[in-house]
């Protein structure tokens, strides 16, 4: 079965769909495997309008090799926010409401006031770090970090963006989150960690650069003896930090 972002024209292939495979739990596959958030998502099959999570693909006629599309819901200036995190535009992102001291408003946030606008902002932040991490947008994942996007935000799944990177093998992405604090152990409400998403989803670069940074953690935190686990790391990251060396 095929998805296809309407917003950007991608299409996605979902490869272990079951006629019984709930609308909920491909949403909650298209959150790793789109990079948008499972509440941003609106599915559509032929003219059957949203389809409803609690439903099945069978129930909705889904036949192999069918398309399904996925929409984001066009409320409170979301469709704008992730086609600019999709696309990584800095200049665009900028300007939509990421931060606290953003003049960008909608119909809704207009009238938020304190800590109601802070969350507001914050969780449009944290959306931005979630696709731009799944993107692999290195540069717009350090803009956001810089500007307050938080590494430990979650989806309504339980994923934070390091999830979203793991998944894709955006190793880069993976090294900046890293670097501000995101755990590798966090675990979504699936009970998966992003080492556990990597290992599942078998991109192996992943696995390795947070194991690897996990290793050198502990090693500093034994002392400097630990030369060894030092030199191991830095000759690994130097072969991950490149996107060459990506699938």
């Amino acid at each position: 079965m095929w998805v296809r972002l309407e917003e950007t024209g991608e299409m996605f292939r979902a490869t272990d769909c079951r006629a019984d495979m709930t609308v909920r739990e491909l949403k909650e596959e298209l959150e790793l495997m789109v990079g948008i958030p499972f509440n941003l998502q609106r599915l559509q099959y032929l003219d059957q309008g949203v389809l409803m999570d609690d439903t099945t693909l069978k129930f909705h006629d889904v036949v192999p090799g069918g398309i399904i599309s996925l929409c984001i819901w066009h409320c409170d200036g979301w469709t704008e926010l992730v086609l600019a995190a999709v696309e990584g535009d800095l200049s665009k992102l900028s300007c939509l409401g990421i931060t606290e001291d953003s003049f960008y408003r909608t119909a809704n946030s207009q009238h938020l006031k304190d800590k109601k606008w802070k969350k507001w902002a914050s969780q449009r932040a944290f959306v931005a770090l979630y696709i731009a991490s799944h993107r692999g947008h290195a540069d717009a994942v350090q803009y956001l970090l810089e500007h307050g996007a938080s590494c430990f935000g979650k989806t309504p799944l339980g994923r934070m963006a390091l999830h979203a990177a793991a998944a894709m093998g955006q190793v880069d992405c993976i090294r900046l989150l890293l670097n501000h604090g995101a755990s590798i152990n966090e675990r979504d409400a699936k009970g998966e960690s992003p080492v556990s998403i990597a290992r599942r989803l078998k991109c192996k670069q992943s696995e390795w650069c947070m194991l690897l940074y996990q290793w050198m953690a502990e090693a500093r935190a034994r002392g400097p003896s630990d030369l060894v686990m030092k030199r191991v790391f830095q000759r690994t990251k130097s072969g991950f930090g490149s996107k060459k060396t990506r699938n």
